[in-house]
């Protein structure tokens, strides 16, 4: 579990393949940046660029992960060299400053729009449409692992289309630096939005069952 919170800018400087088919994952070697190791241990799990790794190497300043071809078809920005964000998994009695945060990115959207409003930048992006549901006002979303608040929400043929505020210092910390119109990115839908859903839509089985959907 994560929190959205950045904790450094990491840098992809190695990508090797794990074999020869087209099924066939990566190795990353990722150099650490700000990320601390001195307590990071092989098996820990980190979030780059918004998807769960397990540590599978450690080095003085770097460490490895292994992504699988799914995880590769599902995301952005794991299969080349460059800059991710990174943050270690959250510890029993850490600050929750974001929101919860799983790592399993649910979808790649694409930035539609970036335009400064006074100091900051609105960000705006097209959400896969099977992820328009829970997408809602002052909501919150992970784009490339960051926390971030939903200020506008616009359903279109193609997706829903979300505004994001950002204030210079998330510009400065987080790899969103380096998007540009066009750019692809990975999202995660608020957790809790998964148990509302589950919880609507298990209405009539509970009924049916004569049990109580919340007791």
């Amino acid at each position: 579990m994560f929190t959205g919170i950045i904790t450094a800018i990491g840098r992809i400087d190695q990508v090797a393949p794990l074999g020869d088919s087209a099924d066939a994952g990566v190795r990353l070697r990722i150099q650490a940046g700000g990320l601390p190791l001195d307590r990071t241990r092989v098996g820990d799990s980190i979030a780059v660029q918004g998807a769960c790794m397990t540590v599978v190497a450690l080095h003085p300043d770097a460490f490895e992960v292994d992504v699988s071809r799914e995880s590769l078809d599902r995301t952005c920005g794991l299969d080349a060299e460059g800059e991710v964000n990174l943050e270690h998994a959250l510890r029993m009695g850490d600050s929750l400053d974001g929101h919860l945060v799983s790592g399993h990115v649910d979808g790649v959207g694409r930035v539609t729009c970036l335009d400064a409003v006074g100091e900051s930048l609105d960000l705006r992006i097209i959400v896969p449409a099977h992820l328009s549901r829970y997408l809602a006002y002052k909501g919150s979303i992970t784009v490339n692992g960051v926390s971030l608040t939903i200020n506008r929400v616009d359903d279109q043929e193609e997706g829903t289309e979300i505004s994001i505020n950002l204030i210079p210092h998330t510009v400065q910390v987080t790899t969103l630096r380096n998007v540009q119109v066009g750019s692809s990115v990975n999202l995660e839908i608020d957790l809790i939005a998964r148990y509302v859903e589950r919880m609507v839509g298990g209405l009539g089985v509970a009924a049916l069952a004569g049990g109580s959907v919340l007791g």
